[in-house]
């Protein structure tokens, strides 16, 4: 993260519980995160992991019962009284017997200083839907119109919770450019989702939560190095695998290696020195390096937390 960028988001020791019957759950269990302006940051975690809580928090929709929570260095109820919060939540909110527009157009008329709907509306690809009433609209269709409806206020924060469940492909690719676009202009967005590849293909920045906790918190190239190393392969003469598998194991940064019929599996921290002793000491060729999967490095960090 950039820390000279002014910060958008700051949490301080943020705690939340909630009274269950005799006792209290604690729903995020002190967390520090600072999310500077401009950042594309997605928000992982298992279900029951304290992502949506935080972002309740983030919008002003509870107070933490411990620590603090500020947006743009004040309050949050304050921020989105401002007009500079704005979120696409995955239900509520929509009038079912309204057209599309009816539904924009209303809705910007609570704002001083609205984007206009025509913009709005175009921003979030439902354009041709202007006269579908909203019972009438797909899944998908409904999320994108309650995006335009966030865009209203012209917010410096959005804070979307799984802002593409029920859209097609073509529609979250085009949700995304839109999101980048406004990253670019200043714009910060928080965003869950359960849609791992989403994450590592939008997100400039990953923070994993589980139990309550932040996990991780990186690039995705930083979470998979970090969780699962990285993969190397390599091909030497099978007569040859015993004494490169003790050469490698030889090696601090191998954390798992084994052969199979000359092919090379090795597990590491550095993959760059690995691939040295490779080329330069065994004498092996054919080397491919891949860094572990988004879906690995979730499980590892998040079931190794809860453990």
């Amino acid at each position: 993260m950039n820390t000279q960028q002014p910060q958008a988001v700051a949490l301080r020791g943020a705690v939340k519980e909630f009274r269950t019957g005799g006792g209290t759950f604690r729903a995020v269990d002190g967390i520090d995160l600072d999310i500077a302006q401009g950042e594309i940051v997605a928000l992982l975690g298992p279900n029951g992991a304290g992502k949506t809580t935080t972002l309740d928090m983030v919008l002003g929709l509870t107070n933490p019962t411990a620590g603090s929570v500020e947006v743009f260095s004040q309050a949050p109820r304050r921020a989105v009284r401002a007009g500079r919060i704005s979120a696409v939540l995955q239900s509520g909110g929509l009038l079912r017997d309204l057209t599309v527009r009816e539904t924009v157009t209303l809705v910007a008329s609570t704002f001083e200083h609205p984007l206009p709907v025509d913009e709005a509306m175009e921003r979030a690809g439902i354009t041709a839907l202007a006269r579908r009433r909203v019972s009438k609209c797909s899944g998908g269709e409904q999320q994108r119109l309650r995006f335009a409806l966030a865009l209203l206020p012209d917010p410096d924060l959005l804070v979307l919770d799984e802002p593409t469940a029920g859209m097609d492909v073509s529609a979250r690719r085009e949700f995304w450019a839109t999101m980048r676009e406004d990253a670019k202009a200043g714009r910060t967005v928080i965003f869950a989702t359960h849609y791992l590849e989403e994450a590592d293909a939008f997100a400039q920045r990953i923070v994993m939560v589980s139990s309550g906790r932040v996990v991780a918190d990186g690039t995705t190239a930083e979470i998979r190095a970090t969780a699962t190393g990285r993969r190397v392969k390599a091909y030497v003469e099978p007569a040859g695998a015993d004494a490169a598998l003790e050469a490698l194991r030889r090696i601090p940064a191998v954390i798992e290696a084994t052969a199979d019929a000359g092919r090379l599996d090795i597990r590491a921290s550095d993959s760059d020195a690995v691939a040295r002793a490779l080329l330069t000491e065994i004498g092996a060729h054919d080397l491919e390096i891949t860094a572990g999967s988004m879906d690995d490095a979730f499980r590892l960090l998040t079931e190794g937390s809860a453990s």
